[in-house]
């Protein structure tokens, strides 16, 4: 089975990449199987039902609206987010859906009862993973046409039932070239070639797509994020959903301009660029999952850090920069989780610190076993980091921990450079004791907000 960095990193919509962005890739999937099927047309109503952490925290996560859009037929990386909430709107305020009408154009228009056939199970849950969903399909006389339940696993990543018990990513048997499957893996390939960690993951991405693909599609993730880290910052006013966050980003980097050097500065512009993103996340604006949406402002942060306070820096820097951060992500997504769902906040943002801090000593010159050190650093002081949203929103205290996260990356990758990348805890134990962290972590600590935080705190 491989991974492509292009399915770590993928172009999506907030606020969250397994609540929203799986959804919609999910509903999408169910109507474009019933075209398929021949049955499109024969459809006169849909059913979706949510359980687990979908059902817990859907609301907050948007969810909802994510089903709806996708029924119909439009994709996380398309959907235009300033007309989405009107489009929404105009579903719940007509009570009809267009089914699959944003691809193909024709309109096959049903009536649909959002209270009576969206449902959130809010303390049932499917067997195989928390964020499972069910949609139903019947004809005119209530005859069922077609019943799928899928699972958003992390990172916007879907798997359908007939996956169940295969595994929990996407399975694709592509050869790779260097193919690996842990950190010694990786590392021992990079001693044997004579490769950098972006080096053997070019080699490897090179089973899909040409080289220039690659760059141009790597640069294009890279636009998104420098989009978004652009508009995160210019915008302000309260974050939707009820809490009434306020946006700092904006107001922070003006502060900062007027304060000199940006160079004196470079921990807490780490920060802006995170929150930044995390604010438009909040907002559902356009993200780049990396690994998830949740966790999205860490990577763009520390490339913006990157590009802005190191000497050197260009567009080939970017891409091995993505590339490198795409070989540690996959050795989370194949040997633990990037859901928080499932292992909590140190499957999301600490996996998003380790890679981050990985790729920024790549770039920096590290020796792999100074990239494997670095991502080792990141992840080992992220272990049992829980994920209690306060009012089931990607908000509090997912905004700051973004920010926090970006400068530990930083850290642990200054940390690696200054050693010889010999350390006494691997990446591959690191991760193995996340995956076991998060396997003791109580479920109320996972993406349900029925603990920690999301208890303790009075929502205003």
């Amino acid at each position: 089975m491989a991974i492509s960095v292009f399915d770590l990193f993928s172009i999506g919509i907030g606020p969250s990449s397994s609540h929203t962005v799986g959804p919609m890739r999910a509903a999408r999937m169910f109507v474009t199987r019933l075209k398929k099927d021949g049955v499109l047309a024969q459809t006169a109503s849909v059913r979706a039902e949510l359980f687990g952490s979908l059902g817990a925290t859907g609301h907050g996560h948007g969810t909802p609206k994510a089903v709806l859009l996708g029924l119909e037929g439009h994709s996380p990386r398309t959907v235009n987010v300033e007309t989405a909430d009107d489009e929404v709107e105009r579903i719940r305020r007509t009570g009809r859906l267009r089914l699959l009408g944003a691809e193909i154009g024709d309109v096959h228009e049903i009536a649909f009862d959002e209270p009576n056939q969206l449902i959130l199970h809010r303390r049932r849950s499917l067997p195989y993973h928390a964020n499972g969903m069910t949609l139903f399909a019947y004809d005119s006389a209530g005859t069922p046409l077609l019943e799928k339940t899928y699972y958003s696993v992390g990172g916007g990543f879907v798997v359908d039932e007939d996956a169940v018990g295969e595994d929990r990513i996407k399975l694709d048997d592509t050869v790779l070239k260097y193919p690996f499957r842990s950190g010694d893996e990786m590392l021992r390939l990079a001693n044997e070639t004579g490769l950098s960690i972006s080096s053997l993951m070019l080699e490897n991405e090179k089973a899909w797509r040409t080289e220039d693909e690659i760059r141009e599609g790597l640069l294009e993730i890279w636009r998104v994020m420098q989009s978004c880290v652009s508009r995160g910052m210019s915008r302000e006013g309260i974050l939707p959903g009820g809490l009434r966050v306020k946006r700092r980003a904006a107001a922070t980097a003006r502060q900062l301009r007027t304060e000199g050097d940006p160079m004196q500065h470079r921990s807490e512009w780490a920060t802006i660029y995170a929150m930044a993103v995390n604010e438009e996340n909040a907002a559902g604006g356009r993200v780049v999952t990396a690994p998830t949406n949740g966790a999205a402002g860490v990577l763009p942060a520390v490339l913006h850090y990157y590009m802005n306070f190191v000497p050197g820096a260009d567009e080939d820097g970017v891409v091995r920069f993505l590339l490198a951060a795409g070989a540690i992500g996959m050795l989370f997504k194949e040997n633990a989780s990037i859901s928080g769902a499932e292992v909590g906040c140190q499957g999301e943002v600490g996996s998003a610190c380790s890679m981050a801090a990985g790729a920024l000593a790549e770039v920096l010159g590290g020796t792999p076993e100074q990239v494997e050190n670095a991502a080792e650093i990141g992840m080992e002081h992220n272990l049992g980091l829980t994920c209690d949203p306060v009012g089931g929103l990607v908000q509090i205290p997912c905004i700051e921990r973004n920010g926090m996260a970006a400068v530990k990356a930083v850290t642990a990758a200054r940390m690696a450079m200054r050693g010889d990348g010999s350390h006494k805890v691997s990446l591959d134990k690191v991760i193995k004791t996340m995956k076991e962290t998060g396997a003791d972590m109580k479920v109320k600590y996972k993406e349900t907000a029925r603990g920690g935080l999301a208890v303790n705190v009075i929502e205003c």
